[in-house]
């Protein structure tokens, strides 16, 4: 059985230093591995029991990084192990191909979003409606658009009135940590996710992710996981056997990678066969 795993990166997989959620004493904490350094900094973490259970989904998938992450924002991130040979960056945007995006799904996608409206209305809205509570505001691949905000000054409403106004012109709206993202409802990481699954030629798919952006993923995953946190956790997001953590921030991370294991390897004595590594 060949079997394929579809991951979110930030808050599901890896963690800022302020998503981690170490609310434990110092002495407890668990150790770090630093993924992702910016500017000079080290910005994203995963902690060392995640790390060993990546390592052990590994041996029974193939792990498919699946992000909204433009792709330049996604190379600076450096997962223990190989690197995968396969990607999905900016929301299904991108199909990578060991790290380079692959043309024809780059075109393919273009011509979906043809009647969705165009990106540069939506910037020119979120930049009518900004106030000093947002602090950027940024284009990712020329296919979507979010702002950095004062999570704490930003207005009641405020984005649930952005997301009522995308929502007429066929886009969607996140709020994701400091950031809040408009994205076409035609870009879709699902979308992606099961082109890849079709090159890889997988029997089982599994899907982890925290956000709504992954809801579609998720949802079309054969199994899925998602951690107690985040905006699928907030909405009481939940579809047919889905498995969601008891541990938050970064204990989650290891957590959600064992149960897709289990999931993985249950699946597969069902039909009396161990998924073979790296197989595509």
């Amino acid at each position: 059985m060949s079997v394929v795993a579809f991951l979110d990166l930030d808050r599901t997989l890896i963690y800022s230093a302020a998503a981690l959620d170490l609310t434990m004493p110092d002495h407890e904490a668990p150790r770090l591995l630093c993924v992702e350094v910016y500017r000079g900094a080290p910005l994203s973490f995963m902690t060392e029991d995640a790390v060993a259970a990546l390592a052990a989904l590994r041996e029974v998938a193939e792990i498919v990084p699946t992000t909204t992450r433009t792709p330049e924002q996604l190379a600076r991130v450096h997962l223990p192990g190989p690197p995968p040979r396969h990607a999905i960056a900016a929301n299904g945007g991108h199909v990578l191909v060991d790290g380079e995006p692959d043309p024809a799904w780059t075109t393919l996608v273009r011509e979906r979003l043809s009647g969705s409206a165009p990106l540069a209305q939506v910037q020119e809205h979120l930049s009518a409606v900004s106030g000093s509570f947002v602090l950027n505001r940024r284009t990712a691949s020329g296919l979507f658009c979010y702002a950095v905000v004062d999570r704490s000054a930003v207005p009641a409403g405020w984005v649930q009135a952005l997301a009522a106004w995308c929502d007429e012109r066929g886009w969607s709206v996140s709020l994701q940590g400091r950031k809040v993202y408009a994205v076409p409802r035609e870009l879709r990481k699902s979308s992606a996710a099961r082109e890849v699954a079709d090159r890889l030629g997988a029997n089982l798919t599994l899907a982890a992710g925290d956000s709504l952006l992954d809801a579609d993923l998720l949802d079309a995953a054969d199994l899925a996981v998602r951690p107690a946190h985040g905006e699928l956790h907030d909405t009481g997001w939940t579809r047919d056997g889905l498995v969601v953590t008891a541990a938050r921030g970064g204990a989650a991370g290891a957590e959600l990678l064992g149960h897709l294991r289990e999931l993985a390897l249950r699946r597969s004595a069902v039909h009396g066969r161990t998924p073979a590594h790296g197989r595509v």
